[in-house]
Parts: C-alpha cells; sequence; structure tokens
C-alpha cells in the first residue's frame, strides 16, 4: 500500500509542477474528454444516475474559465444506457466577463455480451455514439465586439461522437472521434492595435479529433478512495480554418497535431448510492497552435454522482 499510495503521490507532483511551463488543448469539451467511458451499470435496482459538476481552467493570456454540468443517465436494459448532458461557463479576461449555456450531449452506450463479460476481471467491449448540440453559435460579445474563442462556452458547431471502450481488470482503453458537422458563427478578427494574442476566428471552421485514453483504477483496502490516474492523447486531423475581410479562407498554419494530457482522478464513496470525485489535469505535449480557445494549463474539477 505504501508503494502505491508513493507512486500516486509522485504523479500528482509531476503534474501539479509540469503546468508551470506548458499549455495544452484542454478537451474539446466535456463530452469529449468523457466519451468511451464504458458501461459501467449500476447496482440491483439502481438503473438511474445524476451527475453534476464544475470545472475550473486557466486558459490563455489570462483568461480563467468556470464550467458547469449536469448530467443524467438511464440503463435502458443491462446492455444499453442513454445519457443527456448540458454545459455552461463563464470566462473572464482582459476582454471582461462572459458567460451562456454551452452545449447539449445526447449519447448511447452498448455493451457487448461475451460468456464471460458477467465474469469480474473479463474484457468487457463496448461502444458510445451520440451528438453535440450547440446551444449558442459561439459570437457572445461584450460592447458589440465579438469575443475570441476562449471566451466562448461552446464551440458553436454540431459534432457527431463515436467511441469504442475495452475494460480489462483495473484498466480501461478508450478510443473516439469527434467531427465537427457544422461551423461555427463566430466573427472575431486579430485587432493588432489591441491584441494580437488571439487568433482570428471569423466564420471558424474546425477540423475533426481523434482520441485515446488509458487508465488505471487503485482502490483503498475499504474501498472508499478509487484512484484513476490516465494520459489522453488527441490528435487534431487538420488545419483550422477563418475567413479573413476579404472573403477568402484562410488555413491556421501549425494548428493540427498531437495533444498529450495527463490527468488524476479521485473518487469518494460516500455510500451505496452516491460518489464525490475530484480531478487535476495538465499538459505534457501540445499544438503548435490552438485557436479554437481550449488551451488550459490546468484544469481542476469537482462533481457529484447519485444512482437511484
Amino acid at each position: 500500500m505504501k508503494t502505491t499510495k508513493s507512486k500516486i503521490l509522485i504523479f500528482f507532483l509531476f503534474i501539479s509542477v509540469s503546468f508551470t511551463n506548458s499549455f495544452a488543448q484542454g478537451c474539446s469539451d466535456a463530452g469529449f474528454c468523457s466519451v468511451g467511458n464504458g458501461f459501467k451499470g449500476h447496482e440491483a435496482n439502481m438503473k438511474n444516475s445524476v451527475d453534476v459538476g464544475v470545472v475550473y481552467g486557466i486558459a490563455e493570456e489570462g483568461v480563467t474559465v468556470f464550467s458547469q454540468y449536469l448530467t443524467y443517465t438511464r440503463d435502458v436494459t443491462d446492455r444499453f444506457a442513454i445519457s443527456t448532458k448540458i454545459t455552461s461557463a463563464i470566462a473572464n479576461g482582459d476582454f471582461g466577463t462572459r458567460g451562456n449555456v454551452g452545449d447539449l450531449f445526447l449519447t448511447g452506450n452498448y455493451k457487448f455480451k461475451t460468456k464471460f463479460s458477467d465474469i469480474e476481471g473479463s474484457k468487457i467491449w463496448s461502444v458510445l455514439f451520440g451528438v453535440k448540440i450547440p446551444l449558442t453559435s459561439s459570437n457572445d460579445k461584450i460592447n458589440n465586439v465579438s469575443l475570441p474563442m476562449a471566451y466562448q462556452a461552446s464551440l458553436g458547431t454540431f459534432d457527431f461522437i463515436g467511441g469504442i471502450n475495452l475494460t480489462y481488470k483495473k484498466w480501461d482503453f478508450n478510443t473516439a472521434v469527434q467531427i465537427p458537422l457544422t461551423d461555427n458563427k463566430n466573427s472575431y478578427i486579430s485587432n493588432y492595435l489591441v491584441t494580437d494574442k488571439f487568433a482570428t476566428t471569423n466564420l471558424f471552421e474546425r477540423k475533426s479529433d481523434v482520441l485515446f485514453r488509458t487508465t488505471y483504477r487503485l482502490k483503498t483496502t475499504n474501498e472508499k478512495f478509487t484512484f484513476k490516474p490516465n494520459l489522453l492523447f488527441i490528435y487534431h486531423l487538420g488545419e483550422d480554418s477563418f475567413q479573413n475581410i476579404f472573403g477568402q479562407r484562410e488555413t491556421i498554419v501549425g494548428s493540427d497535431g498531437l495533444t498529450i494530457n495527463g490527468n488524476l482522478i479521485v473518487s469518494y464513496k460516500l455510500n451505496k448510492k452516491s460518489y464525490l470525485e475530484t480531478s487535476i489535469a495538465s499538459p505534457f505535449v501540445v499544438r503548435k497552435e490552438r485557436p479554437d480557445g481550449l488551451t488550459r494549463a490546468l484544469t481542476l474539477g469537482l462533481s457529484y454522482k447519485v444512482n437511484f
């Protein structure tokens, strides 16, 4: 147990130190980060769960973001679950403070049945599929001036989300894709007389992302605490683009490529029905350009989940 605690402490300290010198793409949104969380199910006679949470993030150029979400999940059968999630965010920085609702997620999760799937420690495969519906056009303004994407509560795009999850003993392996099906309506144009720190994102067109995550679960002897260190790999499949003042589309060089985030989640079991969960995340590898406003040096999260 001492060895296990030492490893967790070292991992936590490594993340805490790393954020001071680097920035990374935050998850495309809370939904994409949780894509691929395998079908978990609940105890007997508990087919519903509600999860409410908040996330504090340190973004680019001194912008701080306070995000909130509410999730409801229903186990329709022992192999199929549906979930709905709504998000919002408040951003604060040199431009001012702006808050708005974010996105609505509708997802389904199907667990494949095998002759070994009911045996503890066996391999369990599941798939997740759904959509992200923007509740804002991602063009919030202050004093009629369009704000950079770092201040927006949503990417403003209608997205398809799909993923595959493998659970084996204490390991979870997730791979997923998020495909924007529309462009957003942001109209921010970088003004060198004000600041050139934020990229122009007028009629922003964002490319797709592919995710891979590996998670290891450690439980204390009394099973009150669960520690889940994990690594998250996000590959942006192409260079994003915007429309310039002449009506021509320009690509943003260096906006494609790999981001790697480290994350530590700690879950505390209050009773048979409810949990408290905290998380801390920070980057190891970053993309050269991140015009979508998802840059985070550090994120801290807290959530409460109840099953019934």
